[in-house]
């Protein structure tokens, strides 16, 4: 964002792209395979501008001849860089972090511990709540923690095991060379940072892999907690999950997102903040998405139910057809509150949207651009 909104200050023009493609070497050993991308770009305007779309990044490029080519190298206006933001641009549930443990691993109980602690330590049953993050949400790995929010003071001292590990939270949190984290030792038997929605609420992985055609999302119980390897959207609705599952949010998530390795690093600030939501949807409009979104999660549950897990059901070779279907209703049902019937490419989706968002901040813009400057005081 820094970067380029320099560069362009300066008058610099994108006179040809290639979007995202793998590119390997020829190496006999140690091959190696990476993403790139191709721009050029001069301070001299090009008449033709040309940009090259990769069906996957395997494919071969095609050419498109374009009007503009903006730095999300698309066909679009170079003023929208998208900015990091703390609120929604629209009017939707602001989104937060799970909750941070900052324990050294000492509150949390692995699959293997958890008989043998419960068993040992029987008082401590109603104190253990399950534990999600990104990993145990998508692979369904059990996991459990100590969460002892307004536990009494008498009822802790009565349970060694649990102090035993308390202490070492302690310690762990003294050790650090942050003074923040040093302070946290005050409360070593409290997460360090305690996020939890006192509602159900949306669960959306921080990381998931490039490879799923979907993001895998879902609601989970108020008495689940979520760490903050995980993003949790409060009060969301089946509405709001039916958007953040469809093809137009994705879209939107393939341009925007930053990324760990070449993982989605889903952002709340770039990507959730900062993503454009339909105008006006009506009655008949959002009963047909929730009756898509009830669909695709009774069809998970079902499946979940014999051991698959969302990695298994995302997977793009093994996703079952009745799962896709489901998301194909999501997709029409999305796209008709958005007022479209069609798009044929992932790009037309995005410069859709990037279209709606310039228009969804261009008061903002106005605003920031209002506000008076501060006076230097004279010296």
């Amino acid at each position: 964002c820094v970067l380029w909104s320099y560069l362009l200050s300066q008058g610099l023009k994108i006179n040809f792209a290639h979007r995202t493609f793998k590119w390997t070497n020829e190496a006999k050993g140690g091959k190696a395979a990476v993403f790139c991308v191709i721009i050029g770009f001069s301070f001299v305007e090009s008449s033709i501008k040309k940009l090259y779309e990769y069906e996957t990044v395997s494919s071969e490029p095609h050419e498109l001849v374009v009007n503009n080519i903006n730095p999300y190298l698309i066909d679009c206006d170079n003023l929208l860089i998208i900015k990091s933001r703390n609120k929604p641009i629209c009017d939707v549930p602001e989104i937060v972090f799970g909750s941070m443990p900052n324990d050294g691993g000492n509150l949390i109980i692995e699959k293997e511990d958890y008989d043998q602690f419960i068993e040992r330590e029987p008082k401590a049953k109603k104190y253990i709540k399950k534990l999600l993050g990104s990993d145990e949400f998508i692979n369904n790995k059990p996991r459990w923690c100590l969460w002892l929010v307004d536990i009494l003071p008498n009822e802790l001292k009565a349970m060694p095991l649990i102090m035993q590990r308390i202490e070492k939270v302690k310690q762990h949190r003294l050790n650090s060379t942050r003074n923040a984290t040093q302070r946290l030792a005050q409360t070593p038997y409290l997460f360090g940072e305690i996020r939890q929605p006192n509602t159900n609420y949306i669960l959306i992985p921080r990381v998931s892999s490039e490879t799923r055609k979907y993001i895998p999302m879902g609601f989970v119980n108020e008495e689940i907690i979520s760490k903050d390897s995980s993003q949790l959207i409060p009060n969301g609705t089946l509405y709001h999950l039916g958007v953040l599952t469809s093809s137009m949010h994705m879209a939107w998530v393939n341009y925007t997102c930053g990324r760990l390795e070449n993982r989605f690093n889903y952002s709340n600030t770039i990507v959730y903040n900062n993503f454009p939501w339909p105008k006006e949807t009506n009655k008949k409009q959002k009963q047909a998405m929730e009756e898509a979104v009830e669909l695709m999660l009774k069809l998970r549950e079902k499946y979940q139910l014999t051991g698959s897990t969302l990695a298994d059901l995302y997977n793009p070779l093994l996703m079952p057809a009745d799962l896709q279907k489901a998301h194909e209703k999501i997709n029409k049902a999305v796209d008709k509150c958005y007022g479209q019937t069609t798009f044929n490419t992932e790009l037309e989706r995005v410069k859709f949207l990037f279209e709606l968002y310039k228009e969804y901040t261009k008061p903002m813009m106005i605003t920031e651009n209002a506000k008076p400057r501060a006076r230097k005081k004279n010296t």
